[in-house]
């Protein structure tokens, strides 16, 4: 990139970020004691304003760094009334429980609004899609997407990295080493922790991935049998990028789950083949890398909120 292009536009960045200040609002949450900070529309230069909610724990002061944990679909994450059919995850309520037991360190949790309708554009792995012929990418997007198939990923994690994390850390007690920066999602949320992770290593330093949505594609018609063969052929894609972008072993955590139910039966194999590619990285299981796998269960809010602390423990230990 141009230097100087470079310069304005970082310029321009940070000063349409000052001016978020003034439209902050907090709120008590009963449950947790802790605090909601909520900027209703978050500007950026790379992707459409959107909700970001700032959780800081019921013990939360200003003169101690704490760690920060990213996170996707935040309408998903603390109440019921914003999540999907499945509830909350309750994200505030583990991470206290946690806290108080000894097991995670304390951390600030960044809550990312999904764009709705682009959610799969911007969720999903943009290089490794863009390797397809048109025809296969054109069948990636979910139905109803107004036939936009272009990506919009690198955009999206390109608003984490070089818009938000900068805002959190001038504005929060933060630790600022990527080691103490992570990301977490699930589906196709665990797709752009992953690839956010892969593309900014020196940014954050793990990344949590709940029924990663190894398959990409969203179209329903794609999941049964006799279109499996299309999803095998997308599904390779990321992993050959995966397997030439993957940082470091021994400087990152990646946690991967899934069941055997709904989507969540269609990822088994598609895993397998990661875990082999993490081990050919030299990752370490139950090191720097965990894989579960949690049979019986399903692709929803439900069983994510189930099994919460296991990612949670592994990032924050």
């Amino acid at each position: 990139m141009n230097p100087r292009r470079h310069f304005l536009q970082q310029g321009c960045t940070l000063a349409s970020l000052a001016l978020l200040t003034p439209l902050l609002s907090t709120s008590v949450h009963a449950q947790t004691g802790g605090r909601f900070i909520d900027i209703e529309a978050f500007p950026s230069q790379s992707i459409k304003p959107r909700k970001v909610r700032i959780w800081l724990p019921p013990d939360y002061d200003e003169k101690q760094s704490h760690a920060t944990l990213y996170m996707h679909d935040g309408q998903n994450l603390f109440e019921p009334a914003d999540s999907f059919a499945y509830g909350a995850w309750g994200v505030d309520k583990h991470i206290v429980a946690l806290h108080r037991k000894g097991a995670i360190q304390n951390c600030i949790v960044i809550a990312i609004w999904n764009g709705q309708q682009d959610r799969s554009r911007e969720y999903g792995p943009q290089a490794p899609i863009e390797t397809l012929p048109p025809e296969l990418q054109a069948r990636i997007p979910r139905p109803g997407s107004a036939g936009k198939t272009s990506p919009q990923s690198d955009a999206y994690i390109r608003f984490l990295a070089e818009e938000l994390v900068p805002y959190i850390d001038q504005h929060f007690p933060t630790k600022r080493d990527a080691s103490h920066r992570f990301l977490m999602g699930s589906s196709m949320g665990g797709l752009i922790s992953l690839y956010a992770l892969a593309n900014y290593p020196q940014t954050f330093g793990g990344a949590a991935c709940l029924s990663i949505h190894w398959i990409i594609a969203t179209n329903p018609e794609l999941t049964t049998p006799p279109q499996h063969e299309i999803l095998a052929r997308v599904a390779q894609t990321y992993r050959d990028w995966l397997t030439q972008h993957l940082p470091t072993a021994g400087q990152h955590r990646i946690y991967f789950d899934h069941g055997d139910q709904g989507l969540d039966a269609l990822y088994g194999s598609h895993q397998q083949a990661v875990d082999e590619i993490m081990r050919a990285k030299g990752y370490r299981s139950g090191m720097d890398w965990q894989t579960r796998y949690f049979p019986g269960t399903d692709h929803n809010e439900r069983e994510w909120r189930a099994r919460l602390a296991e990612p949670l423990t592994f990032l924050l230990k």
